[in-house]
């Protein structure tokens, strides 16, 4: 059986690498950071999230600043609280926590927080830092993957790696991050052909399309490492048992709850298969606030 890679753990390690960095700064007499969070809309999932890091914040001494919109915003009002948020010196981070409501243009929000203050990642020249390899903030989860993958001693410099999906937040930034450490990187998506065949090919494959099951263990080389990113609520029972013919659990949760939690890769199957993967949940979502608040520290020491 593949060992389990604890995101949750390792989170907590990552966290509490930002709290000895803000009581650094505080013994040179300076303030914790800031992170100012923007919510649009009453979005639940969106409100968990953001409760969730609130609660992180406080748990390594950073200011958490809640801003709340309500859906029938206009554009031109959360432009105006982004550019107040961008000048105040007390604001060293800014998130725009996403989706946002229909009507509002989330590109042009983003593209609109100051790159210095972009604790996401996202914004284009952020990721041109990225691209060209130079210092800057980089999107939170791809970054926090590659911490876990460093914290378990996986040697990436030769490795094939293939990247399932290639998002601007996670696909696209992880490939450049696997790179940069010399790894030998495929993109692979939904219209990659003889997708199967060509995920066998990874020493480490990610996963990160938000499709619950479809890494199948057979499209998984013997011995690979597994990153699951996807985060999935699946509800349909005939689904379910086709995807988690390995994970008895997660079919009895399913079938007493009505629904259940899974990632891209049938987690069973590939624990047959791999030498190491991330569970979901408890695998890469810890990691993703963990990033976060690692960029938030480093927004604010410059």
């Amino acid at each position: 059986m593949a060992t389990i890679l604890d995101g949750k753990a390792h989170a907590d390690w990552m966290l509490e690498r930002v709290r000895e960095g803000v009581e650094a700064r505080a013994t040179r007499g300076l303030r914790a950071p800031g992170l100012a969070v923007v919510l649009v809309g009453e979005d639940p999932a969106s409100q968990v999230y953001v409760r969730n890091k609130t609660a992180a914040c406080a748990k390594v001494g950073l200011r958490s600043l809640e801003f709340r919109l309500p859906a029938d915003t206009p554009q031109a009002d959360l432009d105006a609280l982004i550019d107040r948020l961008n000048a105040d010196p007390e604001v060293d981070g800014i998130l725009v926590q996403l989706p946002l409501p229909q009507g509002l243009d989330s590109k042009r929000a983003l593209h609109r927080i100051s790159p210095a203050k972009d604790v996401d990642g996202f914004h284009p020249v952020n990721q041109g830092l990225l691209l060209e390899g130079l210092p800057g903030l980089r999107p939170c989860t791809p970054s926090a993957c590659m911490s876990l993958l460093a914290h378990h001693g996986l040697a990436l410099k030769g490795l094939r790696a293939v990247v399932l999906g290639r998002s601007e937040i996670v696909g696209k930034p992880m490939a450049l991050m696997l790179l940069e450490q010399h790894a030998t990187v495929t993109i692979a998506h939904s219209r990659t052909r003889d997708l199967p065949a060509v995920c066998r090919e990874a020493d480490l494959l990610v996963a990160a399309v938000g499709k619950p099951g479809l890494v199948e263990g057979s499209w998984i080389k013997p011995g690979a490492v597994v990153v699951d990113v996807g985060i999935n609520r699946v509800e349909d029972l005939v689904l379910g048992h086709r995807i988690f013919a390995a994970e008895p659990k997660k079919l009895e949760t399913l079938r007493a709850k009505g629904s259940v939690l899974c990632g891209d890769v049938r987690f069973g199957e590939a624990m047959e298969v791999a030498s190491a993967v991330t569970p979901v949940p408890g695998g890469v979502g810890p990691l993703t606030i963990a990033g976060l608040l690692t960029n938030a520290l480093q927004a604010a020491n410059g």
